[in-house]
Formats: C-alpha cells, structure tokens, sequence
C-alpha cells in the first residue's frame, strides 16, 4: 500500500479533527466514573433502559456493531418504518454520508462520503455495492428495490475491498433479510394516504417441521403521482411496483443449514417527466441558442408539457440465493449461490416540451444476468478471530441506447449545430408542396441505437485475521486478490425511419431528385467502425487489496481504532462511445475512530476522521463539443481526495425518550482535474456539501388506552452544494430571479403510532413526511440545449400524509 504525503495529512488532522480527542477523552472519562457495569445482555433487556445492541455481519462474522473497527450506520426495520420508507431513496437524508436518487429507480444515483455512481452503461459499475444476504446485486438496474421483509441495513463507509471485493471502493451497503423462523407468525400492514396513494404488506412464516421452516412476504406499493401534465392530464412522479419472498429453511443434519430463497419485483410506472424551464417563443418558433439562462422560469407551478410517446419505467427483477452453512470442527463453513436477472425499459422525455418541432426522447433498454459463488470458512479462538475465502462473479449484460426524434426536431437540430442552416426536411416538403407533389417528409419518426453487449468474470481469494494481541489490543490484517476479466462490443446500426424511407422511395420512383444529406445516415451514433458489424474489445487486470486496523479497548465501554484500507475498481467501457476504454479505479483512505457506550448504555457516541485519495475516478459527463457537431456522453477521469468526520450519537433521557444525531463533514476537492471545456478545476471543491445532518427524538407513552403510543419527530439536513468553475455547466449550481438549484436542503418527517397489548397486536398510525411541505430543483438537465434549445429539469415530492393500520399474529 503506498503512503500519502504525511505532511498533507497532518495538516487535514489538524484543520478537521480539534474536536475528535476531546470526544474520545470524554468518553473515556465517563466510561471510568461508571466503574463496573452489568452484562450486554442486562443492560438491554432492563425495560428499555438502555439502547439495544445491534448485532451485524459488516466483517462476515456475527459481531456487535460497537465491536467493529468500522465507520457505518445501521438502519433497522423500525426505523424505516418510522419513516414510511419504501427503499432507500425515501430514506434520503437520513444516512449522512450517503445520498439516494430514485428519480428513475431503473437508473439510481447512490453517493458515499461523496464518490457518485456513474455506471451509465453497463460497461462500468458502480464503486459502491449493492448486497442482499450476501450476493451482490450487480448493476444499478437491480440495485434500487423495495424493502420487503428487512431486518436491517447496514451502510459501511469506506473501501470495503478486503471483504466484499472490486465493487465497494468508496463502501458497501448491505440489505439483510429477516429468514424463516421456528414459530407460527403473521403481518399484514396497509397504509393509504396523499395521492391516492395503496401501500400492502403481508408476511407469513410457517414452521413445517422440527427442521423446516417457510417465510413469504408481499409488498405492493402504488400511488396516483402528485405531478400532472397539463395538456394530456396524465400523472407523473407515479409508485407502481410490486415484489414477492419465497424463502426455506432446512436444518440439516450433521450441523448443516440450507436456506434457499426466490424473490420476484415488478415495477410499471411513467417515466420521470421533464419540467421545461425555458420561455418557448409562439410556434413554430424555437428557443433562443446560445441558452439565456437569465430568462429561465421556475419549475415551481410551470406546466409539464410532455409529449414522449408510449412513456414507462418498468423494470422485472428475478433472484435467487441459495445459502449453506457448516459446521466443522475446525471452522465454520458458509456457501453463498446467488442468481439474479432483470429486464429493464426507461422512455423519457428529454426536452421538456409537446413541440414536434422541439421533440426528443431516449430510451435505455437493459438485460441483465448474473451468477456468483462464494465459499468462506470462519473461526473464532482465544488468539485470533479469521476468515478467508473465493468468490467468482460472472454477469452478461446486453443495453440498447436508443433516441428518438421527428424529422421536425431533426431540422433543428440541423440548423442549430450548423450542420445544415434552415433544416432540410421541411424546406424540402414546402418545395414539393410548391411543385404539386402531395409528399410530405414532416411528421416522420426518426430513431438511432447504440447496441452494446458485456461480458464481465472476476475470481478473488481473500482473508482477513483479527488478532487477540492481549491487553485489550487487537490487529487486523486482511488482503483480497482480484482478478478480473471483460468482453465489450458497441453496434450502431444505420438509423430507423421506415415512414421517411417509404416517401423517399416514392419520391424516387416518380423522378424527383434527392440531396444526399441527412436522409440515410445517422447524426448522433455514427462511428464508421461499428457500423456495419460489432466492434470488440476485451482487457483484464488484477488487483490486491490490503487493510490493517488497529484497535483498542482502554474500558469495555470504548475502543479506539486506527485503519489503512485500499479499495478497487474494475477498468471498464463508455458504452455511448466507440472504443473508449478506461482504467481501473482505485482508493486508499485512513481513518481514525472512536466508538463509545456509556452510563449503562444510555449514551452511544461515535466519532472518525478520514482521508482518502481516489485515482483515476471516472465520471460521465455531457459534453459540448462546440464543433457543429452534437452532444456526447463522455468518461471523465479525475483524481479527488477528502478529509473528513463522521459523528452519530444516541441519548436514551429516559425509558421513554430517545434522541438521535447522525452528522457528516467532508472536504472533497479535485487533486487533478480539468474539465471537458478546458476549465482547469485542481484544488476545487468538487460538489459534495460540507455538511449533512440528521436527528429527531422518539417518545414511548407505556399502558396508554391498553396499549403503547409511540411518537417520532425526524429532520434531515443537506448543506448547500460546493460550486465550482464547472458546476452550472453541468447543472449542479443555478440561480436566476426565479429560482436556484444547489441550495441548502430540509426535511421533516413525524409519526404517532398506537400498539394494543392484545395477543394479536394492532398497531395503528398516522404520518407526515416533508410535514413543511419542502421541495426543491433537483438540478439542471443540459442534454438538448445546444441542439433544441430546451432546458428543464424535476423537482422534489411535496409533503405526504397517511393513515397506516398493522395487524400481528
């Protein structure tokens, strides 16, 4: 592992972390004024006196979440259900460090300690996993899904290549499921609310047997859409998906256990829409190039007009896992098999208008299918906690990325770029009209593909050894090898327009000539190469990934820890661009931590400092040519360090009342950049805010009405985004008279819940989110500027409200 400038990392220490020893003294300090204290267990279980312990496998071993040398946060079911979160994007917020973008759930954007996903195309992955039980769920395409039947989550910051392999250079997030137990139990849960909207729940485990034991749940999750297209009155911003577990569990004899478990989605929505935010001249005028942003209007109460033909998201998701464990006398063993495959379709409108002439929409058409083994073996003794193991991944993966045009926003696009002044399509139709030919080439529907295919195998060898050093010491050394291989092909078939070639061939029949420009080319995807016949390439490269970590114990109630981990990133392909290949990513970062349970428990705080330098970070980009040409989607590479604090503290005041804190503070900057319009940004910020915060508190009323009254009061808080020379290029910052995107965000979210103490519990609820009815410009979409002249953009959901009704059994 190399090591960073010591003299730039002191400096970060000491600009970042004045307040982290004093944590760590305090905590010491009350730690020895409580002097002995009773066991884990006890202080647990004494009527809710302290808070609970967490037991999570962040390590791939059973531990307290207190024990591990890890900066993470774990949300478990209660707190998603305290939110009415459906998936992690309705958590948003209230993870700090980490930011969920279900705008298109097809196509999410997840953020951890300011490292973005930018697998666009299925010739890269993301640097954050995705895990569920265990199988790493592949492309983003699969990797938004709604919670059914969670136990927890847990978000660990931080390369987590050591343990999870190529895919968690910037952290890992860790979905576990609950599994069948050996007891006779039922829930059913529906929830109805704002916007007509019909959310289902309903689980049953049943015990078949000594040994064998079923678990299945449903959940469905609909809603009206609260955004309206006000020319054809559909309804955008829209829930429609559904999803199904089938799990089994056999214990087997010889100390084995088998769970095998199906799980099923189906999501079938509107696309996102596009709000236009520039004024439109009287048809069949168009906008103004270059843009004026100083005329933009305010996405806030501007109509959505919306013309994208047969609009839908839709996605089907089928997975399987197949999980053994084994007991032998020197080891535990674990075999995880996990299958998955989705088909996804996304059609969006891109220029925010219902202008044929201005008309432009894309399509992202997916498949997916992957397959991975893993086989560990684990012990525990008094000299050392280890595990090691081998996993092979294998996916293929086939996208088409399609654009859809009129030949009327064809000549525009055309007179635009300059390609052609004028257009053709429609001064050649008024020529016909002129001549007495009854043909017109207007109103015809022009379509181009880039058709990619992949191809993707890794096989890796890790282990990973905590030793028992004694005197409350211990030392973790672990290192992962990673050999990964992949096969792309890109295909960009001659442009689609039957309606326009069958006039052309009338045309031609009666004797009229024909310019040879634009009629049977492609404007956008039209690289010779691949033209005709795939273009294909294949690489390989390995990789080794190390981590150390150090911890201490001074008192049982707190450990401090010191950790150096490296993470990687599989080398990959820009799908939207022939033959352009990038490098693998990779990630060192130091941390040092502390992790606290004081006064009996009632108190948890947790604090890290980190640094972390990123190399070789890829980043799609839409990039300008200004050469006549159009638009293209473009792999940027840049190289970005950080330092920064992570805090989370929980007060348990009473057996009642509970506050929270959770608590981010990053300083991400370009170590070497410079942007695809040649703007040099070294040293600049590179977007991420400063801050984010989270906390509420909950309160638990005991033997109210013969039952317990639970109320929580939540609030998230994003800082304002950190411009750069760059960042109104690519729509992160923006502010007019009218409206600004990049500003600091706010969310409130209550819930007041009563629980019989009956044998069948019923819970009954009522709940707010976004209770100030709070939303904001998610960011500019620049696509169709340059060539339509249109701009537009989406905005956040407005406050929510419902009633909610749960029944145990």
């Amino acid at each position: 592992m190399s090591m960073v400038n010591r003299g730039e990392f002191m400096m970060s220490i000491r600009r970042h972390l004045l307040s982290l020893p004093l944590l760590s003294l305090m905590a010491a300090a009350a730690a020895a004024a409580e002097g002995p204290q009773a066991p884990a267990d006890a202080a647990s279980d004494a009527g809710g006196s302290g808070i609970e312990t967490v037991t999570i496998t962040a390590q791939r071993r059973a531990e307290a979440s207190q024990d591990v040398p890890i900066s993470l946060q774990v949300v478990t079911s209660h707190e998603i259900e305290k939110l009415a979160a459906t998936d992690l994007s309705t958590m948003n917020g209230y993870i700090p460090g980490l930011s969920v973008d279900g705008e298109q759930p097809t196509q999410p954007g997840y953020t951890l300690r300011g490292i973005s996903v930018s697998d666009f195309g299925i010739g890269t992955d993301s640097p954050i996993g995705i895990y569920e039980d265990g199988v790493y769920t592949g492309k983003t395409g699969g990797a938004l899904m709604l919670f059914n039947d969670i136990q927890r989550v847990e978000v660990l910051k931080g390369p987590q290549g050591t343990l999870f392999g190529r895919n968690s250079a910037a952290g890992a997030i860790s979905v576990v499921t609950n599994e069948p137990g050996d007891t006779w139990e039922g829930d059913a849960k529906a929830r109805f609310g704002s916007y007509n909207t019909q959310y289902y729940e309903a689980m049953l485990n049943a015990p078949l047997s000594d040994d064998v034991a079923a678990r299945v749940s449903f959940v469905d999750n609909h809603t009206h859409g609260w955004l309206r297209d006000a020319a054809s009155g559909l309804r955008y911003d829209r829930d429609g998906d559904y999803g199904v577990r089938v799990q089994l569990r056999w214990n087997a004899p010889y100390d084995t256990k088998v769970r095998l478990t199906y799980e099923m989605e189906n999501l079938d929505q509107p696309a996102r829409p596009a709000i236009g935010i520039v004024p439109l001249p009287p048809a069949p005028q168009t906008p103004p190039i270059p843009a004026q942003p100083s005329t933009w209007i305010s996405p806030f109460g501007a109509p959505v007009q919306n013309d994208v033909v047969d609009g839908v998201e839709s996605r089907r998701f089928d997975g399987l896992t197949l999980r053994v464990e084994h007991e032998f006398g020197f080891a535990s063993f674990t075999s995880i098999t996990g299958w998955r495959q989705f088909n996804t379709f996304n059609r969006e409108d891109q220029d925010g208008t219902n202008r044929i002439n201005l008309y432009f929409d894309d399509v992202n058409i997916e498949a997916n299918q992957s397959f991975s083994q893993e086989f560990t073996l684990a012990h525990k003794s008094a000299l050392a906690d280890w595990v090691g193991g081998v996993n092979y991944y294998y996916d293929r993966a086939d996208q088409t990325s399609q654009l859809n045009l009129y030949t009327d926003s064809i000549d525009t696009v055309l007179n635009n770029t300059g390609l052609l002044p004028g257009g053709i399509y429609g001064p050649f139709s008024a020529g016909l009209a002129q001549a007495g030919v009854p043909i017109s080439l207007l109103g015809d529907t022009w379509q181009e593909n880039m058709i990619n295919r992949g191809f993707a195998r890794a096989y890796a060898a890790f282990g990973d050894v905590i030793w028992h050093l004694g005197g409350n010491w211990n030392l973790t050394t672990g290192v992962r090898f990673t050999h990964d291989e992949r096969d792309f092909s890109w295909y960009n078939p001659p442009r689609i327009a039957a309606q326009l070639d069958a006039s052309l061939a009338t045309l031609q029949q009666i004797g009229v000539p024909l310019p040879p420009f634009p009629f049977g080319q492609n404007i956008e995807f039209n690289t010779p190469i691949s033209t005709n016949a795939p273009y294909r390439l294949n690489n390989s490269w390995n990789d080794w990934s190390p981590r150390v970590v150090l911890d201490y114990k001074p008192v049982p109630e707190v450990m401090f820890y010191l950790s150096g981990a490296k993470g990687y990133q599989a080398g990959g392909y820009n799908a939207l661009s022939v033959g352009a290949k990038y490098d693998p990513e990779t990630v060192r970062n130091y941390e040092f931590g502390v992790k606290s349970e004081l006064f009996g428990r009632r108190l948890l705080l947790n604090a890290s400092l980190y640094y972390y330098i990123y190399s070789n970070l890829q980043s799609l980009n839409l990039v300008q040519n200004g050469n006549g040409s159009l638009p293209e989607y473009e792999v940027t590479v840049s190289d970005q360090h950080a330092t920064g604090v992570d805090f989370e503290a929980h007060w348990q005041a009473s057996d009642g009342l509970r506050f929270n804190l959770n608590a981010t503070y990053i300083d991400l900057t370009y170590k070497n950049y410079t942007a695809p319009d040649g703007t040099p940004l070294t040293g600049a910020p590179v977007g991420e805010p400063l801050w984010r915060l989270a906390g509420g508190l909950d309160y638990l009323w005991h033997d109210l009405f013969s039952g317990d009254l639970d109320f929580t009061l939540q609030d998230a808080y994003t800082g304002a985004t950190r411009c750069n020379a760059d960042s109104v290029a690519v729509g992160g910052c923006f502010s007019n008279a009218n409206f600004s995107v990049g500003g600091a965000q706010n969310r409130t979210d209550a819930r007041i819940a009563w629980t019989s103490h009956t044998r069948a519990p019923v819970t009954v609820a009522f709940y707010v989110n976004n209770l100030f009815d709070k939303q904001y410009a998610t960011g500019i979409a620049t696509i169709s500027e340059q060539t339509l002249g249109t701009v537009f953009t989406n905005i956040t959901a407005p406050r929510f409200w419902g009633g909610e009704l749960e029944v145990r059994f």
